[in-house]
């Protein structure tokens, strides 16, 4: 593993956290941005944050395959894939995927896309996946990004460092978003964003 390429994806990495920190904890800075022309014609803020949500996306998974391909030789699946690790690896990617969109299910788009941050009421929600996280849907992006890791690169000795990095971003990112104060008036919920 090289330590210039770590460097660089744990930059392009943070970005889309440091994006919703941003969005998590000044909302109404967020707001006065989306109110310009050129932004605005995207659609409402909460829209805009779902509109982010594919590029991000994009890098992250494009930055994952590229990782996989360089420290793979040119081959992004393991040479001898081990039945038990792929069984392990498909749970994890399973259960990471059950509880994001068992988020989406409980708080509805807008919920999950800072809706409660930008002016939208959204209801209080202590059922599932809540009663297990206080931030389920990060939970499951960490879990899915650990089962894809563990299948295509264990037991390579890089095959954690993504994963690890990735953990690491999304627990801080999620500490720094529950810092800002909540309104009074409108409960919003635990955790629940898209990443």
């Amino acid at each position: 593993m090289q330590l210039w390429l770590l460097v660089m994806a744990a930059v392009v990495l943070s970005a889309e956290r440091a994006v919703y920190v941003f969005i998590g904890r000044r909302p109404e800075p967020f707001r006065r941005l989306c109110r310009r022309p050129v932004i605005a014609c995207l659609g409402e803020p909460v829209a805009i944050v779902r509109r982010l949500l594919y590029p991000f996306k994009a890098v992250q998974f494009s930055l994952f395959a590229a990782w996989c391909l360089v420290h793979g030789a040119g081959s992004p699946m393991p040479a001898e894939p081990d039945p038990v690790v792929l069984g392990l690896a498909s749970a994890a990617v399973v259960a990471g995927q059950v509880l994001n969109w068992s988020v989406f299910y409980r708080l509805g788009t807008v919920g999950v896309f800072y809706g409660d941050r930008l002016g939208h009421e959204v209801t209080w929600c202590r059922g599932f996946p809540f009663s297990l996280s206080a931030h389920p849907q990060y939970l499951g992006v960490v879990l899915t990004i650990w089962g894809f890791f563990f299948g295509m690169r264990f037991p390579h000795d890089d095959w954690f460092v993504l994963p690890a990095l990735e953990t690491l971003y999304y627990a801080v990112g999620a500490q720094l978003e529950d810092e800002r104060p909540r309104p009074e008036a409108v409960p919003a919920p635990l955790g629940g964003r898209l990443t």
